[in-house]
């Protein structure tokens, strides 16, 4: 959905728009004319021009990380990435079976790391900081002799707090350790660069930066490869990590995505922090209104807001204005969103806050309209409590 007059879209956390040379380059690989072939198929053109462009979008994504292409292993998104990388770990049934992560972790973490403690497993969740963060410290206090694996989010997709990879990287590998990173809202959004940050393996998702859905990638070190276990069997592509047939339409516009990212993340950025800087400022004059972990390391693209007000409900900013009450995954549960409550918000206050997330067709009279609206509300509860 394109922002226009009628809708202001602030909910670029839970999916992005695909931008338009995407949906080209998409576009021409599908239809008669189009580079539609199995890229699997080497023994035609149809197929090998369809490997060619495959190849060049795994190149692609590489750069906008810092990785080889050939540790770009093509998943369906981020969750199924985060799949193949804590499972296919669990799985080779090593001897440093002790695996970590946070109570702060998208679903797609916690609910996995549950599933594989159904199997056995022994796992710890760390808990953040009084500002919200989970820091090399506390992951040094929770190492054992048989960890194996730690896995933590690059930028947390409710606060968008900011984690110091780099330094938790430091003290996994001095222990023996692998990390992995769910860099789902990262991507694009702030550099990552595998190799200095020391990062084994790293899932991405298309669909956060402003490519498609259904497609994403899981960045596997190459000296780490023999330690993941495949989730998906077939055909043996993808170095053996998970078989299916590519979607060339997909992978191009994944492609496509990180290489604009590549360009312009820099001056997107600048853009997108001066917005926000402009939303808070605007919003933390109302009465009432709290920026949660305000004081994490973050990126500028997304904000927790709590309302300080009893009358106050979610849908009361619904209409033209698309925030969240929370992350995707826990508004389809409709719980309570854990990372709220694990930053010590009880369920009255979690159920008061807003997530707003801006973009890049984030325009300043859309941040002036969000304004409106915040204060209109605030007003409202206030003239109930009178």
């Amino acid at each position: 959905m394109r922002e226009s007059d009628t809708l202001h879209y602030f909910d670029y956390a839970a999916t992005t728009p695909a931008d338009a040379e995407v949906i080209a380059a998409m576009a021409d690989c599908l239809g008669v004319d189009g580079v539609f072939g199995n890229p699997a198929s080497s023994s035609h053109p149809a197929g090998v021009s369809a490997r060619r462009l495959v190849e060049r979008s795994r190149s692609q994504v590489a750069a906008l990380i810092g990785a080889d292409a050939a540790e770009i292993i093509w998943t369906s998104g981020a969750t199924e990435s985060n799949n193949l990388a804590l499972k296919g770990y669990a799985e080779l049934g090593h001897a440093r079976a002790h695996l970590m992560t946070s109570v702060l972790e998208h679903k797609a973490i916690l609910d996995t790391m549950a599933y594989l403690e159904t199997r056995g497993a022994s796992v710890t969740y760390l808990k953040p900081s009084p500002k919200g963060e989970i820091t090399a410290e506390a992951v040094a206090a929770a190492l054992r002799p048989d960890t194996g694996l730690v896995s933590v989010m690059l930028v947390n997709n409710e606060l968008g707090t900011l984690t110091d990879v780099a330094a938790i990287s430091k003290v996994v590998h001095d222990a023996g350790a692998l990390l992995h990173v769910d860099a789902a809202q990262a991507l694009g959004k702030t550099p990552i660069d595998v190799k200095a940050m020391g990062i084994d393996m790293l899932s991405m998702s298309a669909h956060k930066v402003y490519g498609p859905k259904g497609i994403g990638a899981l960045y596997v070190n190459k000296d780490v490869m023999a330690c993941i276990a495949p989730q998906m069997h077939g055909g043996g592509h993808e170095r053996g990590l998970r078989s299916g047939t590519l979607a060339t339409h997909q992978i191009v516009g994944m492609g496509t995505a990180c290489e604009l990212a590549r360009q312009h993340m820099t001056a997107d950025n600048e853009r997108i922090a001066r917005l926000s800087r402009r939303l808070l400022e605007g919003v933390l004059s109302l009465d009432g209104v709290v920026h949660n972990a305000a004081d994490a390391q973050r990126i500028a693209h997304t904000l927790s807001l709590t309302i300080g007000h009893s009358g106050f409900f979610t849908f009361m900013l619904n209409g033209n204005l698309a925030v969240s009450s929370t992350s995707a995954c826990n508004s389809a549960s409709g719980q309570p969103s854990h990372v709220l409550s694990a930053i010590g918000l009880d369920s009255e206050a979690a159920s008061r806050t807003v997530r707003v997330s801006l973009g890049r067709f984030t325009s300043e009279a859309s941040v002036d309209f969000a304004i409106a609206c915040f204060e209109r509300v605030v007003c409202q509860c206030r003239a109930l409590a009178a």
